[in-house]
């Protein structure tokens, strides 16, 4: 169901309820008998005041540092607002990332919503989350207004329930004062970047939001493989393949943490493949780069390269087992004291070595990693090895150049791993056997105290495995 265009909207007077001119062509008048009645007949509404969220404690903590590295500065930091789709349409919410790291408040937060920090005269801040209360039921907004109108889209939360479930103080969104002197994030350039890089550490709460999404994902991988035969038989079977695992990222999730890549055949090298609207074939490669967004909004980034028949032939095996090779060399350089772009290298250096001596490279390994002169085995990865992971698929994307890229590695820091092949269809620069073969393998990578663990190993990643793996659930 649509909302309103701007107009449809019901005005009180100072005798009656009454209705506005509409300016929508499909929006009929309330006639005066629902005008007279709808403000009545109501049972009265109970609360119970939730116990602050699990995650309350660590956005305290998180706002404390914010507080800490802008002293005497007033901070806005706003939810953002619904975005249209198209005419009367919008898209989904989705806060913004760095409010929902600072407040704990995720899917369920209310659009227009704003954090403020407000100066406070013995130091530090007061710290208020100002939004939209729910509407009495003697008010118009409560059925005329289909965006926020709870007569439309449901109830919505009060000051006070909120403000006990995050242990935050709240206010009603149309008693926030802007002033000429506030940073708010994405027009400030500082603040942005300090709570974009405030993510590069996760807490405990956070690495285990990115667990229990990896787990769901995990089964989303299950499920696609179950469902093999249905995109098989599917003129349009990347799409089945996309919409087995959106059924579970909204069943046991959120949503997806991005635009599912269900890639088959010579579209596993189109890198961002998402129109998802070819054939799946038995005897091709499917690439599948796919990520459940749970509650929390964290979420997972895996990718897998399967056989739609079962069995990997064998100079896909070939191609496959350079791609693990490239993402097990990156993973053992993965711990603390490293830096991230050491990450990528690794994996690079498998790349070009591998690729020199298939002959496919008009130049020797040793030439291609040359970083000025060199790189022409990135021909066939084009693009970076890894990137922090968490709110956002990519996530702490605006931090500074020499915290992320030429960062340290820290334990807390979660990333991918996801070196990848690629041999588009009409490359004459390969042999005719491997055009068309596209394969990445990405795994979730927990930087520890002695090294790193990747959180999505059980995931099948050898050739062995993932044969397996089909096997079992298509026996």
């Amino acid at each position: 169901m649509s909302t309103p265009a701007d107009g449809d909207t019901i005005a009180e007077s100072s005798d009656a309820v009454v209705e506005e001119q509409p300016k929508s062509p499909r929006k009929q008048p309330f006639p005066q008998g629902f005008l007279d009645t709808i403000s009545t007949g109501w049972a009265d509404r109970t609360e119970s005041m939730p116990s602050a969220r699990a995650q309350a404690s660590y956005a305290a903590a998180r706002r404390a540092k914010v507080s800490e590295a802008f002293p005497g500065k007033r901070l806005v930091i706003p939810a953002g607002s619904f975005k249209q789709r198209s005419n009367d349409t919008d898209y989904p919410f989705r806060a913004h990332s760095a409010f929902v790291h600072l407040t704990g408040w995720a899917n369920e937060s209310e659009p227009d919503s704003l954090l403020v920090f407000e100066p406070a005269s013995s130091g530090g801040h007061e710290v208020t989350l100002y939004f939209r209360e729910r509407a009495d039921r003697t008010t118009s907004e409560f059925y005329s207004d289909a965006t926020i109108g709870e007569f439309w889209i449901g109830p919505r939360p009060s000051l006070a329930g909120v403000a006990a479930d995050l242990d935050l103080a709240t206010a009603h969104v149309d008693t926030f004062v802007s002033g000429d002197g506030d940073l708010v994030v994405d027009a400030d350039e500082d603040l942005t970047r300090f709570v974009s890089e405030l993510r590069l550490v996760k807490d405990e709460y956070e690495i285990a939001e990115m667990r229990n999404a990896i787990a769901v994902t995990a089964s989303g991988f299950d499920d696609i493989i179950s469902e093999f035969d249905k995109a098989i038989a599917h003129p349009r079977g990347e799409r089945i393949v996309e919409g087995v695992f959106h059924q579970r990222a909204r069943s046991d999730g959120h949503w997806e943490g991005y635009d599912t890549i269900a890639a088959s055949g010579h579209h596993a090298c189109y890198l961002h493949w998402t129109r998802n609207d070819g054939t799946v074939v038995p005897g091709d490669l499917i690439l599948i780069d796919a990520g459940v967004e749970v509650d929390s909004q964290y979420t997972a980034d895996i990718t897998r390269t399967l056989p739609v028949n079962g069995t990997f032939s064998d100079v896909q095996r070939r191609v496959y087992d350079v791609v693990l090779e490239a993402a097990d060399a990156a993973f053992a350089v993965a711990k603390p004291g490293a830096r991230f772009r050491e990450v990528h290298e690794a994996a690079m250096a498998v790349i070009a070595r591998r690729t020199a001596e298939w002959g496919v490279l008009p130049v020797s390994a040793e030439e291609a990693l040359d970083a000025d002169k060199g790189g022409q085995h990135r021909r066939y990865m084009v693009h970076g090895t890894s990137h922090h992971l968490g709110i956002d698929v990519h996530d702490c994307a605006q931090a500074r150049r020499e915290m992320y890229y030429d960062g340290v590695l820290e334990p807390g820091m979660v990333f991918t791993i996801e070196p990848g092949l690629y041999f588009q269809i009409d490359d004459l620069t390969v042999p005719a056997e491997l055009r068309g073969i596209g394969v990445r393998i990405e795994d979730d990578i927990l930087v520890t105290a002695d090294g790193a663990e990747n959180l999505s190993a059980d995931i099948p990643r050898t050739a062995e495995d993932v044969e397996a793996w089909i096997a079992r659930l298509n026996g």
